[in-house]
């Protein structure tokens, strides 16, 4: 069984059990109370130091709903800040985020675009960042005068279009508008900095006068998107970020478009993974998550033979003997062995911020925790998978709260399960009310 470290600090426990409290999954923490992740752990740092090394990655995740893609691409995450790389979370929806347009999907990475030390968005912080490593750097050669403000800018700007140049051969716009941006900021304009980042992270209806003092025009088209996010690499890579995990999440939404729609989005990603072959990309770690039924269904990816010829992995195997390096990983979900381990665990975390954590100990012991994982799977109809969101709240607000709360409070005597319609989201609730189909009854 794992057991929360004794060394995390009560601030990082509090922010886990407030999230799970609410029903969400944690923004950070994860690592604290993951399991059945272990066997990913290898593989996937040796494609993080790939990443760190000039290099790029890609896996397609696969799994039903349920079993843990969102908590897997939050834990991989949390692996890739402390391996000092940026990354961003885009959910891919149909009237939000479509995918066939990279625009879009660039404007999402910016907007939620997050390092270890700041938090969404941290476009801007990057790229300051970025500018004043090239002063520095310009001013460690000991070639300009620091008190030379005219010698100095235009040695920065000489150094910033040597560090662009593979990426103004094909989107000149990138590089103008952060040339533009820091004279902004070395002026002290502040509305045309302001609106410069913006139209540096894709988003529209910035001041025409800001894109004048730029020498740039128009809005980012799908085509211009590849060039941008090029662009953030390098500016990533050398402010000390070596390089972004980006993690398209739900890319199963494409099944439910329209079919002109849905071509479009899979010839997207068909040019995004040769784009990372072809080197465009270093520094990139790719991630997409999807539902078995995208990966192997009509409606999914084998509507473009050349893409599903590319994520195409055996699964005819026992899961138990899976590669941890394969194109596809497979979440296989929770068993109730499972998900018994992940409320001792969650409880273990719990203790270290509970006021009378002996009474934690003595009233949540581990059988309790398997008898509420029980109690909550039969409510969902049986189907473990579905689950753990719910168990985890129940765990922590129904139950750890009281019995430290409350010294009288003995969830064996006082508590008594109910699950109600509006706590559970679409996917729970469809479990819930096809439990009783699942039940055989003798019929004279």
């Amino acid at each position: 069984m794992t057991t929360a470290p004794q060394h995390v600090s009560a601030a990082r426990r509090r922010e886990v059990i407030d999230a799970l409290r609410r029903g969400t999954v944690p923004q950070a923490g994860l690592d604290l109370f993951a399991v059945g992740l272990t066997r990913f752990t290898r593989a996937l740092d040796d494609d993080l130091a790939t990443v760190q090394g000039g290099g790029a990655a890609f896996h397609a995740i696969r799994g039903e709903y349920g079993s843990g893609k969102t908590f897997f691409a939050r834990w991989l995450a949390e692996r890739a800040k402390r391996a000092g790389l940026a990354t961003a979370e885009v959910q891919i929806s149909e009237t939000e985020t479509p995918l066939h347009r990279l625009e879009t999907v660039y404007r999402r990475l910016t907007e939620r675009l997050t390092t270890a030390t700041h938090q969404p968005s941290a476009l801007r912080a990057i790229i300051d960042s970025w500018l004043y490593s090239l002063e520095d750097e310009v001013l460690d050669s000991d070639e300009v005068d620091e008190d030379d403000a005219e010698a100095l800018a235009a040695a920065v700007d000489a150094l910033m279009e040597r560090r662009l140049a593979d990426v103004a051969r094909t989107t000149p716009a990138f590089s103008a508008a952060l040339r533009g941006y820091r004279k902004a900021v070395t002026t002290g304009d502040g509305a045309t900095a302001e609106a410069l980042i913006a139209w540096l992270g894709g988003q529209k209806s910035v001041a025409a006068s800001a894109r004048r003092a730029a020498g740039v025009r128009g809005d980012l088209d799908h085509f211009g998107a590849l060039g941008f996010l090029q662009g953030l690499l390098t500016v990533l890579r050398d402010c000390g970020h070596p390089g972004l995990l980006l993690v398209l999440d739900e890319i199963e939404t494409l099944q439910r478009v329209r079919g002109d729609v849905r071509e479009k989005g899979l010839n997207a990603l068909r040019q995004l993974l040769d784009e990372i072959d072809a080197g465009r990309f270093p520094g990139l770690f790719l991630v997409i998550t999807g539902t078995p039924a995208f990966y192997d269904g009509q409606q999914g990816i084998q509507r473009l033979p050349p893409l599903a010829q590319r994520l195409a992995t055996d699964f005819t195997t026992d899961a138990r003997f899976d590669s941890p390096r394969a194109v596809q990983l497979r979440l296989t979900g929770f068993d109730l062995e499972r998900l018994g381990e992940l409320g001792r665990n969650v409880r273990d975390l719990f203790e270290g911020v509970a006021h009378h954590p002996d009474r934690i100990k003595d009233r949540v012991d581990d059988a309790y925790v398997g008898e509420l994982a029980n109690a909550i799977t039969g409510n969902l109809g049986g189907k473990v998978g579905v689950a753990p969101r719910i168990f985890l709240r129940k765990l922590v607000a129904d139950v750890l709260d009281r019995v430290d709360e409350h010294d009288d409070f003995d969830p064996r005597r006082h508590y008594a399960l109910t699950v109600s319609d509006t706590e559970l989201n679409d996917v729970e609730r469809n479990a819930a009310a096809t439990g009783a189909d699942d039940i055989e009854l003798e019929l004279p």
